[in-house]
């Protein structure tokens, strides 16, 4: 069946959600070290704490996009929105009890109910776009999707940079804490948002109901067995594309991984020079951290909006290349950066990475793979960013932490120095024919 072309207000409500489940994510980069520093924790102890976030996805994701393909409930016409809906309440509940956190492992241990509630959120969105839009409009639904990433990311780390009961004085009457009403105002934001597009977009129902009602009657056991059997051979009839991304996604997932767990606590210690988590100055590096990272969410929206044009100036391989080229270079000058409002450039250089890397891959896979299992190759393809992210975090916390004398800026610019080797890969896709 050719799906017919979406309007434009189609097209944003059906990402809608997205700008909800940055809110989960952009708190997160922003707040979660500094969470684990107050608590006590050291500087190779942070990537260790952080596993939760790439065994989560390593774990949820492929079951998730294997479930969602199976899944439409007819009276209610639902596929993927029901997983979004879970996600969210679930995230919602995360965010809510974590800056009640007592210690390291009550923090750690609601990150993982918060990064398994934003993958359950987030995988079957892949999947949703290409079920909705036809090839035509596919590069232009998932640049929708990176603009509300890149609109979620500056409203995220707008509420995440400020002292809500300042801002907001009748806030105070709350009791809370700011760093406690910042992530309730994000949680908030999350369930809203997830529940708009969950109301205003509908579904397609699967294209061969006979085969869909067949494996729809199966047992757990038989499900999990076909899920199983059905991942091995996906793995064993990988498409030559997949496996090329799959190279340039383990480069790139590893240096954003390090300008996550470590950028906001770097800006703290090594551009405003804090050593006591517990004081003003570190509030105030951490705060600055997010203030720059707004920079990276208006980045985003508007190179977004340049994609389309640069693929047709470019091709798609050549424009994922140069916005990882941009924003490996934009991390690597960190460590050397003293004056915290140089910091903007490096936050604007991540943008135009992000707004790609969020993209660009999916555009250039999702051509290449039966419709019929959009969900579990896109679950498998997410796997190949998790992997990268558990080799940091076990990784860097002993050995290149050690190495780099728990210099957290240092830890930034090798990441940076990973996406350019992620960037110095990506124009050999064009032997692949993705242009």
């Amino acid at each position: 069946m050719k799906k017919p072309d979406l309007s434009i207000w189609q097209i944003v409500n059906m990402s809608v959600g997205f700008f909800g489940i940055q809110h989960g994510f952009e708190i997160q980069f922003a707040r979660m070290s500094s969470i684990y520093e107050k608590l006590g924790a050291k500087p190779d102890q942070l990537a260790l704490l952080w596993l939760a976030a790439p065994m989560t996805g390593l774990i949820v994701q492929p079951i998730i996009g294997y479930m969602s393909d199976k899944t439409w409930i007819p009276a209610l016409r639902m596929r993927r929105r029901p997983y979004f809906l879970c996600g969210a309440v679930l995230a919602t509940t995360a965010l809510t009890l974590m800056p009640s956190s007592s210690s390291l492992w009550m923090a750690a241990g609601l990150l993982w109910v918060l990064d398994t509630s934003l993958n359950i959120s987030m995988e079957p969105f892949r999947a949703f776009v290409a079920d909705k839009q036809n090839s035509a409009q596919r590069p232009s639904g998932y640049a929708m999707q990176s603009l509300m990433i890149g609109l979620g990311t500056i409203v995220g780390n707008y509420i995440a940079s400020i002292d809500m009961n300042k801002t907001f004085p009748a806030l105070a009457a709350f009791g809370a804490q700011p760093m406690a009403l910042s992530f309730y105002a994000c949680a908030a934001i999350f369930l809203v948002s997830i529940l708009y597009t969950v109301v205003t977009t509908s579904e397609y129902p699967p294209d061969d109901m006979d085969a869909f009602r067949k494996a729809s009657s199966q047992t757990v056991g038989q499900a999990l067995t076909e899920w199983a059997s059905e991942t091995r051979d996906c793995y064993a009839h990988m498409p030559p594309v997949m496996k090329r991304l799959a190279v340039i996604q383990f480069f790139t997932w590893m240096g954003l991984f390090c300008m996550w767990m470590y950028y906001a606590v770097a800006v703290a210690h090594n551009v405003f020079g804090a050593v006591d988590p517990h004081s003003a100055l570190y509030e105030s590096g951490i705060r600055w951290a997010a203030r720059t990272t707004m920079v990276k969410g208006i980045a985003t929206p508007l190179f977004a909006l340049c994609i389309p044009a640069c693929v047709k100036l470019l091709g798609r391989s050549f424009t994922h290349a140069f916005a990882l080229l941009v924003c490996g270079a934009g991390l690597l000058s960190v460590p050397f950066i003293h004056d915290p409002r140089w910091l903007y450039l490096p936050m604007v250089a991540a943008g135009i990475g992000w707004a790609s890397i969020v993209a660009m891959p999916y555009v250039i896979l999702v051509e290449h793979l039966p419709k019929e299992k959009y969900g579990i190759y896109m679950g498998m393809f997410n796997m190949f960013i998790v992997f990268p992210e558990i080799l940091v975090s076990v990784g860097l916390g002993g050995f290149l932490m050690k190495f780099l004398h728990d210099n957290q800026a240092a830890a930034v610019g090798f990441g940076g120095a990973l996406l350019l080797l992620a960037a110095a890969i990506t124009p050999s896709l064009r032997a692949l024919d993705v242009d």
